[in-house]
């Protein structure tokens, strides 16, 4: 194993950008899981993204490809460059995967985030999605890096098995008219239905931004909008709430 003590490595340069750069992750094609799970949710799914595995003394990853570079740091050195104020003594450089748009949609259910700029809420909804068997999420409008350490963090692996794609409302709305697949928006206007109304057996559901909803741009590409009943005295959800209550409705329609 290879043993690193000095800040200045390259190796660890590399980690301290990938942790605070949002421009040099997407150039450079790499991002960071900071955490054990993390990088065993990395080597489960995508082995071949990884490059590099950095640990403190005592700790150790199981199932490593010969090919993955492993280094020990000391814990003084891995403080310095971990993302997160409590290191946990894994750190792995992963290469991202291609996130080119399909031709066409083949699966039934899929999440829109609109101008979503909160990396945990992003990073939440994207584990959600997952967990009710969504077959994708679209990232439109400047919603929060999808390779943000706390958008990773919130993933809990999430982002190595549910497709995800950034993309311009005009894109989206050319692959769902060409998919077949009609999109609800959680949002009030006229024809807004209450989301336990909807057939979901092939859909996507746009969420917008807690602080303006959904934009007038997406609001326009919507076939019908939803609400989720609630209280009289609360008006909104958080988006991640909203999204779960949405992606609940949805895989009801898959049984």
């Amino acid at each position: 194993m290879e043993k690193i003590t000095s800040r200045k490595n390259s190796l660890c340069l590399q980690i301290r950008k990938l942790a605070a750069d949002g421009k040099y992750r997407r150039e450079s094609g790499c991002f960071l899981c900071d955490s054990p799970k993390l990088t065993e949710e990395a080597l489960r799914w995508a082995p071949e993204t990884v490059d590099a595995v950095v640990i403190t003394p005592g700790q150790a990853v199981a199932n490593l490809p010969p090919s993955v570079r492993v280094a020990e740091v000391p814990e003084d050195v891995m403080a310095s460059i971990a993302p997160s104020k409590t290191p946990q003594g894994v750190l792995a450089v992963c290469r991202t995967r291609g996130t080119q748009l399909p031709e066409k949609l083949d699966g039934s259910r899929y999440v829109v985030l609109d101008g979503v700029q909160d990396p945990g809420n992003v990073g939440t909804i994207l584990r959600t999605a997952d967990a009710f068997w969504a077959d994708g999420l679209f990232l439109v409008n400047g919603c929060a890096d999808l390779y943000h350490p706390r958008t990773l963090r919130a993933s809990m692996g999430a982002v190595f098995r549910c497709p995800v794609w950034t993309c311009g409302a005009g894109e989206l709305s050319a692959l769902l008219k060409k998919s077949g697949v009609p999109l609800y928006g959680a949002a009030l206007r006229a024809d807004t239905r209450d989301i336990r109304d909807v057939e979901y057996l092939r859909a996507a559901a746009a969420i917008g931004s807690e602080g303006r909803g959904l934009s007038d741009e997406v609001l326009a590409l919507c076939d019908a909008t939803v609400k989720i009943p609630m209280s009289d005295h609360c008006e909104s959800l958080n988006a991640a709430a909203a999204a779960a209550a949405l992606l609940w409705e949805m895989a009801r329609s898959r049984r």
